[in-house]
């Protein structure tokens, strides 16, 4: 059986799994990883490692952590390292043309939506921002454009109905490890053929902006429960309550809570806090955090503001 010599290139944690399930295979050699440069993360601001830097050091793979990928010097290391392909799974920079045909079997990308669908840098945020109740894995050959290559293997997997951004995450970075494998070995034994994209069917999933987590108060209850799951844990779902950023969590409620509350208004019955949204539905609050203050429950929000009736979130 040949052995692949591989190069990895990825950053977060989303790409971990599947450096660990390559490094564990006899038929692979990871001869280098490429991964962002060392960042102050966190409040203090303290330079740390990427998680795929911490699953190289503790194998002893080299590391190779260019400023830009663009640079001559990575484009020497790369052909001096001669790998048969380079995986490359959210390293965080788009790579020049010139690089691509170094490797013989190209720069393999997992992509984390059943592309066409979700092109770009949040798909697994957008795909439950939308309502999805499907998305998966598809493995394909990066060219030029942005998740535009031919598509190598796909695999599919339900979105369950209360499930967040890092849950879905955690569970398609499980499942892109082995994909990424049986995409490896078909590519070598002349098994696997590429598919190009149907372009007509394709949609965007942009880098999520601070704006989007905004809660518009005219769509229903479910979509902004959507949002909320989406844009977790950020740009999270906030509104304004008396001039302030207010975040949200909650979900939305059953027919035999129904109140007759225009979009936005804010109504409190019991212990149970609710609000008027799109469609004559209502979502129920469960926590709320105001700007500069800690987060509580939506009762201990509702007395602490001392909440007037037909009061709204903007």
């Amino acid at each position: 059986m040949t052995s692949l010599r591989i190069v990895f290139c990825g950053t977060p944690q989303f790409a971990v799994p599947t450096l660990r399930h390559l490094l564990a295979q006899t038929d692979f050699q990871i001869r280098a990883v490429i991964t962002q440069p060392d960042r102050p993360r966190g409040r203090g601001q303290e330079v740390s490692f990427s998680p795929v830097k911490e699953t190289a050091l503790a194998s002893n793979v080299n590391i190779f952590q260019p400023e830009k990928i663009r640079t001559p010097e990575s484009e020497q290391f790369l052909r001096q390292t001669n790998p048969d392909a380079i995986v490359i799974i959210a390293y965080g920079q788009i790579i020049p043309s010139r690089l691509l045909n170094i490797p013989k079997l190209g720069w393999i990308n997992s992509h984390a939506s059943l592309l066409p669908k979700y092109r770009g840098g949040a798909p697994i945020q957008w795909a439950i921002a939308n309502g999805e109740t499907k998305t998966g894995v598809t493995t394909m050959r990066i060219d030029p454009g942005m998740d535009t290559g031919d598509m190598l293997l796909q695999r599919e997997m339900p979105i369950g109905s209360t499930e967040n951004a890092p849950e879905l995450a955690a569970r398609l970075a499980a499942l892109s490890a082995p994909l990424m494998a049986e995409t490896l070995r078909g590519l070598r034994d002349g098994t696997i053929h590429s598919v190009p994209q149907n372009h007509a069917e394709a949609s965007m999933a942009p880098i999520l902006k601070k704006e989007d987590g905004r809660i518009n108060w005219s769509l229903s209850a479910q979509s902004i429960f959507n949002r909320m799951r989406g844009f977790t844990p950020w740009p999270g779902a906030y509104t304004a309550f008396r001039g302030a950023t207010s975040h949200i969590t909650g979900q939305p409620v059953s027919k035999e809570y129904e109140i007759a509350l225009s979009n936005g208004e804010i109504h409190l019955r019991g212990a149970d806090l609710f609000v008027g949204c799109g469609g004559k539905t209502l979502l129920g609050v469960s926590r709320v955090k105001l700007e500069g203050r800690k987060e509580v429950s939506a009762l201990e929000f509702a007395n602490g503001a001392r909440l007037q009736p037909g009061e709204h979130f903007d």
